[in-house]
C-alpha cells in the first residue's frame, strides 16, 4: 500500500502544478569544481580542450531561476497563452544573463565580462568602441537592452527568405501530440513507473514529506521506451526513439530521485547522479530543482531599444573581434588582450 499510496501522492502533486497560471522553478547542479574538473579529465579530452578552472567554478555555483505565466492553467496551455517568462542565471558573484519576456519585447542583460572570461572569449574594452556602438557599450556594462519580439521574428523570415526559403513562408508549426496520444503516453509511462520503482516514504514536520524513488536506470529506460514504441506512428516527426542497443552502455546502476512534498505540494525534486559518475571519488553529483508560485514577470526600466542588425553586428560582433564593427576596436583590443 505504501507504494500505491506514493504514487499516488506524487501524482496529485504534479496535477495541482499543471493546474497553476504561474509557476517558478530554480535548477541547481549540486556539484563542486573540482568534482568537474575530475569528471572532465576521465572524459579524457583533446589537449587544450579541458574544462577552464573559470568555467568549472562557474558552472558548480550557477543557478538557472525561471518563471513563466499564462493565460490558462500550465498543465492545458499552447505557445500562445503564455503572456510572460523569464530567465535567469546567476552564481555567488551575481547574475550572468537575465532574460524576460514581457508584452511586445523581448529584455536581455548579461555580465559579459564573467562569460568572457569563462569561456576564454575576450571582449572589446567599452572605451575602444565607436560611438555609433552604444547599445553594444551598454551590453558590455551589463545593462538591459530590448528588441521587439515580433520585428525580429519577422526579421528572421525576411533572412531565411535571403536564404532561399519560399516569400511569405511561415515557419512549421512546432510538433504535438494530441489528446488521445497524450493520454495514451501518460498511461503508459505510469504502468512502468509503478512496476519498476521503488517508492519509500518519510514524513516530516509542517506538513512536509519526502518520497524517495529508485530504479535501475537502463531498465527503467528500455522499459519505458518499450511501452512507447508501439505509439511510434502517433508521435510527431523527429520524434525517434533510441533501440534497445543504443541503451545498452548506459549504466544499469540504481538512480534514486527524492521528491519533497508540503501539504500535498511539490517545492523539491533531488536526483542523486554521483552512482553514474562510476567513480568512487566522485562523493557528490546531483540535480536539484525547487518549485513555488510564480511572480508576475515585469519589464525592467532604462532598457536600450536595439534592432536585429545592430544585435547581430554588434552584440555578437563583440564577442568575435575579428568581425567587430568596421574593424574599429581590432587593433587595440588584441593588443589589451595579449
Amino acid at each position: 500500500m505504501e507504494q500505491l499510496s506514493a504514487g499516488q501522492k506524487l501524482d496529485q502533486a504534479f496535477e495541482k502544478l499543471g493546474k497553476e497560471k504561474s509557476i517558478s522553478f530554480e535548477l541547481d547542479l549540486d556539484v563542486d569544481a573540482k568534482t568537474l574538473k575530475l569528471m572532465d579529465a576521465e572524459s579524457d579530452p583533446e589537449p587544450g580542450d579541458e574544462i577552464p578552472d573559470e568555467a568549472a567554478d562557474l558552472i558548480s555555483g550557477a543557478k538557472v531561476s525561471v518563471t513563466v505565466e499564462s493565460k490558462k492553467a500550465i498543465g492545458e496551455s499552447e505557445e500562445k497563452d503564455f503572456v510572460g517568462m523569464a530567465m535567469k542565471v546567476s552564481t555567488s558573484g551575481g547574475d550572468l544573463l537575465d532574460y524576460r519576456v514581457v508584452g511586445d519585447y523581448t529584455y536581455v542583460r548579461s555580465d559579459v565580462q564573467a562569460l568572457s572570461k569563462a569561456m576564454a572569449i575576450p571582449v572589446p574594452p567599452v572605451d575602444q568602441l565607436p560611438p555609433e556602438a552604444k547599445g553594444i557599450k551598454k551590453v558590455l556594462d551589463g545593462g538591459w537592452i530590448k528588441f521587439n519580439t515580433k520585428e525580429m521574428e519577422k526579421a528572421g523570415q525576411d533572412m531565411a527568405e535571403e536564404m532561399g526559403e519560399a516569400p511569405g513562408a511561415k515557419p512549421s508549426a512546432e510538433p504535438s501530440l494530441d489528446p488521445k496520444t497524450q493520454k495514451k503516453l501518460v498511461a503508459a509511462l505510469r504502468e512502468v513507473i509503478a512496476r519498476e520503482v521503488d517508492f519509500k516514504t518519510a514524513g516530516g514536520q509542517d506538513g512536509t514529506e519526502h518520497i524517495t524513488a529508485t530504479a535501475p536506470l537502463r531498465t527503467l529506460l528500455t522499459r519505458l521506451i518499450g511501452e512507447l514504441r508501439p505509439l511510434t506512428k502517433d508521435l510527431p516527426p523527429g520524434m525517434d526513439l533510441p533501440s534497445d542497443k543504443d541503451l545498452k552502455d548506459t549504466p544499469d546502476t540504481k538512480v534514486s530521485a527524492d521528491f519533497t512534498l508540503k501539504n500535498g505540494e511539490l517545492t523539491e525534486v533531488y536526483v542523486d547522479l554521483a552512482k553514474l559518475a562510476e567513480n568512487a571519488q566522485v562523493k557528490k553529483f546531483g540535480l536539484a530543482l525547487r518549485m513555488s508560485g510564480g511572480s508576475r514577470p515585469v519589464a525592467p526600466a532604462g532598457a536600450t531599444e536595439m534592432n536585429l542588425e545592430e544585435l547581430m553586428g554588434g552584440f555578437f560582433g563583440a564577442m568575435m573581434p575579428d568581425e567587430g564593427p568596421e574593424g574599429g576596436f581590432e587593433e587595440g583590443f588584441e593588443e589589451d588582450a595579449a
